[in-house]
This record gives C-alpha cells, structure tokens and sequence, in this order.
C-alpha cells in the first residue's frame, strides 16, 4: 500500500492575500454599509458643527436655534442666549461622547471610518499593530458607562422641553395647551432618545446585570423585572440608534426653518 505523504504549503496559498481594488470587486458589495456609515455619520457631524457653532439667526448675536416654545436638542438646557460662545458648547459634548463611546456606535465607525475590520469574513486592510481600546484616544471609550449619567441628565431636560412645548403658551393667545406639528416632533425625539438611552446596554447592566442571583438581592425581584423589560427594547439597540440620530437632526431642522420664517408651524391653542 503506498503511503500518503502531506505536501507542506505555505501560508495563505490557498487564500491569496487581496488588494483593496480586488475587494472592492467582490460579488458581494460588502463596502457598500460602511459607506453608508461613513456618509451618515460625518454629515451629522458636519451639521452639529454647522448649527451648534457657526450659523445664528439673522439680526441677532446669538446662536440658540429656538422658534416660539420650541428649543432645539442641540441647546437644551440653555445656559445662555449670547455670548461669546455658542450655548452648545455646554450641553453638546454629554450626547455626542455617549454616542461615541456606545458599543454599537463603536462597532459601526471601527469598520466604517478605520476599516477594522470592514466587514464579516473580510481580512484586516491595515497592517499595523492592533491594541483594541488600551491606548488613548480609544481607552476613553472604557468611561461609557459614566457618560451614560450624564446623557440621562440631558434626557430629563429634553423631557422638560417638550413638557414646556405643549404648555407653554402665551396668555394672549387665550389657551393652556399648544398642539403643532413642531410638538409632535419634539415628542417624537424624546421618545426615541429614551428608547436608545435605556436600551443601552450599560443601563441594563446596572439595573440588574451584575447580579448572580436575583431571589437574595434586595429588591432583587423588582431589578429582575426592569432588567427583563430594558433586554426586549435593548434587542433593538441599533435601531434606536439611528433613529434617535435622524430625529435630533430633524427636530433642530424643523426649528431653524420656523425660525428663518420659511413657513408657520401649524398649531391649534386649546
């Protein structure tokens, strides 16, 4: 019988390593989600900038995008109304660093902004060594957890916004209660941002996450149920994510048209 002997082969020789053009070839278009990402989010972030720091509404000095009883999420709280800084600049960095720091949001611009790696059964595209979240500035994502409170912060004050919103109304208008198409859209952004919010898997570990037994905890059967109803909305993490992204950008949208005149927000004073 004659004997079988294995040919050694070298490394990757049945798997040949790609060029960036002949993955792009690929059948699958595999490029085409982070290109996505990449559009999405680097022109949300180039409209932060624009509207929170360089445009202001005409005739005035300062930079607050707010029409009749709507405040833009981008201001709220409001510190100031002028000054020599943009009122954003105090309340942007808590939403902004806790969406950075979310561990979807992480997954999301790894692959899209470095490439690392760009998608599922693709290869490294960068040859350098790899030191995960050890070094800065990407250990500052480890603080997740800590942004986490101060997101909740802000959330109470957006909440409070749209309360002021809807009641809010100037006594010579004869009413108690103001319904538009801007209250609407305020509610609406609150409501997705507390879904992404408490669907943040931080939140959900610290309601009941690190517990090893529910029975002995002190009130450990109440935590066991927060815990049981923040995991349904938190398997739609991602989904509350864009969406939460889409509506803040729309909210101040919709408000810097109100507030350039362009139309009239339609209303009914009850």
């Amino acid at each position: 019988m004659a004997q079988v002997t294995a040919t050694p082969t070298a490394p990757n020789a049945q798997h040949p390593e790609q060029t960036v053009l002949q993955r792009f070839r690929r059948d699958q278009p595999w490029w085409l989600l982070p290109l996505t990402v990449v559009t999405v989010l680097g022109g949300f972030g180039l409209y932060v900038l624009w509207t929170a720091f360089i445009e202001s509404p005409p005739g005035s000095v300062n930079h607050v995008s707010e029409w009749g009883p709507y405040l833009s999420p981008f201001f709220s709280p409001l510190i100031w109304k002028s000054g020599p800084v943009s009122p954003a600049i105090f309340v942007l960095w808590s939403p902004l660093i806790f969406r950075a720091s979310c561990y979807y949001y992480r997954k999301a611009y790894y692959r899209s902004f470095f490439l690392d790696p760009p998608a599922c059964a693709l290869g490294e595209m960068r040859h350098r060594a790899y030191h995960g979240e050890s070094r800065f500035p990407m250990v500052l994502n480890n603080l997740h957890r800590f942004t986490l409170y101060a997101a909740l912060v802000i959330l109470g004050w957006l909440w409070y916004d749209a309360f002021l919103a809807f009641f809010s109304v100037d006594p010579a208008n004869h009413g108690h209660v103001w319904l538009g198409l801007g209250t609407g859209i305020m509610l609406a952004n609150v409501v997705l941002l507390t879904a992404y919010t408490f669907s943040c898997h931080s939140l959900r570990h610290l309601v009941g996450g690190g517990l090893d037994c529910y029975s002995t905890a002190r009130l450990g059967m109440a935590r066991n149920g927060a815990w049981r109803a923040l995991t349904k909305i938190n398997l739609r993490h991602p989904m509350w994510a864009w969406l939460s992204l889409f509506s803040v950008m729309l909210t101040d949208v919709y408000i810097r048209l109100l507030q350039h005149g362009l139309f009239v927000d339609p209303h009914i004073v009850f």
